[in-house]
């Protein structure tokens, strides 16, 4: 379970919020806190005060995976293996192992093709994948996903849903505009303000999002 507790950072304040394992989509409106809790949960950034633990150990003691809305700006290395083995060999892992689970991950996300070429020769899309390959190929605890979705066509989004829906990481956080995305999570999480408003399954938080006339959103969830 990831359990956060007296988390105040700038806009964000969650007093107490625990998370079971499954997918949890985060949304609510521009400005909101959603990319600060992302970022705090992927210890990106450290909070002000408060703590976040995954199961009971601290966060910054775990393995996770961030995928940002721009993919260009965590890129490391220009070639796309490099990238996807980057977090691999920065915790040494040894070589043979280190190719064999790139291969792997790229395999399972159908980009084998774009091993050995450069991220300036690619597509959106794939920059996207290449991003989601990295942040899996260490097998980590906790993904988190911050609007990937955002930039990408119909089809890109599909197979990234699809990815997550079937991936190894026990918990997985990601902050969508796609209602779509949010209606088949697990969990929803519903902030505004920096506070949460709303938390629990989809059904949960869409009905409440209907019963207090929020307008912006309840218009654009398709159940």
């Amino acid at each position: 379970m990831i359990e956060i507790k007296n988390l105040h950072h700038n806009l964000l304040q969650v007093e107490r919020l625990s998370i079971e394992r499954g997918h949890t989509a985060v949304i609510g409106p521009n400005g909101s806190g959603k990319t600060t809790l992302l970022q705090l949960c992927a210890g990106i950034e450290l909070p002000n005060s408060g703590t976040i633990l995954i199961g009971g150990e601290p966060l910054r003691e775990q393995n996770v995976g961030w995928v940002s809305e721009f993919p260009d700006r965590n890129q490391v290395f220009d070639r796309v293996m490099d990238e996807i083995s980057s977090p691999l060999r920065f915790t040494h892992t040894k070589c043979d192992m280190t190719d064999l689970l790139v291969n792997e991950i790229a395999g399972r996300l159908g980009i084998e093709e774009l091993l050995q070429k450069s991220g300036r020769q690619i597509s959106g899309g794939e920059k996207a994948l290449v991003a989601l390959a990295t942040a899996l190929v260490s097998k980590p605890a906790l993904l988190v996903l911050d609007e990937v979705d955002s930039h990408l066509d119909r089809q890109t989004t599909e197979k990234i849903q699809f990815i997550l829906q079937n991936c190894s990481a026990p918990y997985v956080i990601q902050c969508t505009q796609n209602m779509e995305t949010a209606a088949v999570a697990d969990h929803v999480i519903f902030l505004k303000n920096g506070h949460i408003q709303h938390f629990g399954s989809p059904e949960f938080v869409f009905d409440s999002l209907r019963d207090t006339c929020f307008v912006p959103f309840s218009r654009r969830i398709k159940l």
